[in-house]
């Protein structure tokens, strides 16, 4: 299976702690959309298996007219083998939702909405520059829950000055709707961006690390009080409500990226678009693939399934290292976990390494302590 990306390269204003592509100028919405129809006609080669799922990413999407959503789902159903099976997924801000909206997104198509609160707290809203302010926040929320009954919540802890109650309290708002599907991410600093660049001149707090991971533990125990499964790091669903594009994405399956700086990957090599609005239409205009291109070699496709696989509850199957690449590499793993399953981080049970609970927040750190330079080696 396989899934496709639209990458909507629009925003109302910024948020300080994003580095992902997007442009204000909303004037040339309407040519970038054309340009994504051409391009996907260009590009709908690439995918050798069918889609299961398409996700309208950003950027907000929800700027996007029903007519617009509409126009980029109907092309992209004759990529699978089923349409009336696939997941449908629409980014939107709290500011963008009101239930009239809201029907006209399943009018068009849209069967999963991912809501992006990013908290309930106006002091967080303000720190991170959102357009939405608290109580759009909470009524968006109850709409969509009214109207939909596969959704997503988008979350952030780890906020610098953030009161670990209102953390809690978060939790709490979301606890009295009760989403099957959440997606819970640590504020990071990414360099660039307007709060790299405050945190800089001091004029915001830096990120507490010891904050975020108390506020991630508290999240994985509230999470699973719940009855949520924590089916990779950041992801938190219902029984049945799991995502089919992140699971997709973490399984390392094959996705096509459609749109300016939109990234794909199908099996054995990754490529994303140029991170340029008129360059993108410009040369999709003119009949070019404005794509870099990059093959992995055997070295970066083991280090990637570590990664990924690592973050997932699943964990990494170590017989499927040995038949991936050679017995040698999955030897060599587990020798390289050893310290980490001694000192209680991670888990060796039934052929597979799983993170421990008190080591899911040190994931990323475990996994790269797993990489190798050189397979067999």
């Amino acid at each position: 299976m396989a899934g496709l990306y639209y990458h909507i390269p629009f925003c109302k204003q910024a948020c300080h702690y994003c580095d992902f592509h997007f442009s204000t100028q909303l004037k040339s919405k309407g040519k970038i959309i054309s340009a994504m129809l051409e391009e996907l006609d260009l590009r709908a080669h690439e995918l050798s298996v069918p889609i299961r799922s398409i996700y309208f990413g950003g950027g907000t999407p929800s700027i996007l007219s029903p007519e617009e959503i509409a126009g980029l789902i109907e092309r992209g159903l004759a990529l699978a083998s089923d349409p009336s099976s696939l997941e449908i997924t629409l980014e939107v801000n709290p500011d963008d939702v009101t239930p009239d909206r809201i029907n006209s997104w399943k009018k068009a198509g849209i069967n999963r909405l991912s809501l992006g609160v990013q908290s309930f707290d106006a002091r967080d809203l303000k720190f991170m520059n959102r357009a939405h302010n608290a109580e759009q926040a909470h009524q968006a929320l109850i709409w969509v829950a009214r109207q939909f009954d596969n959704y997503s919540v988008d979350l952030i802890y780890g906020i610098p000055e953030q009161d670990e109650d209102s953390w809690r309290n978060n939790l709490s708002i979301v606890q009295e709707i009760n989403p099957p599907h959440l997606s819970c991410y640590a504020l990071t600093r990414e360099p660039g961006t307007a709060m790299d660049h405050f945190m800089h001149k001091g004029v915001m707090s830096e990120i507490d690390e010891d904050q975020a991971q108390r506020e991630h533990q508290y999240l994985t125990n509230w999470a699973q009080e719940q009855g949520y499964v924590n089916y990779e790091f950041s992801n938190f669903a219902l029984p049945g409500f799991k995502s089919v594009n992140n699971s997709a994405y973490w399984q390392g399956l094959r996705y096509l990226g459609i749109g300016p700086s939109a990234h794909s990957f199908d099996g054995t090599t990754r490529s994303w678009n140029i991170a340029n609005n008129p360059l993108y239409a410009k040369a999709i205009e003119e009949g070019r693939l404005p794509i870099t291109r990059e093959s992995l070699t055997p070295i970066d496709r083991y280090n990637e399934y570590v990664m990924t696989q690592l973050r997932t509850d699943s964990g990494i199957n170590l017989n499927k290292v040995a038949d991936l690449f050679d017995v040698k590499t999955r030897e060599n793993l587990l020798k390289m976990a050893a310290r980490h399953i001694d000192r209680g981080l991670l888990v060796f049970d039934q052929e597979h390494l799983r993170v421990s609970a008190q080591g899911k927040f040190l994931t990323d750190g475990i996994a790269s302590d797993l990489f190798l330079v050189n397979l067999g080696s």
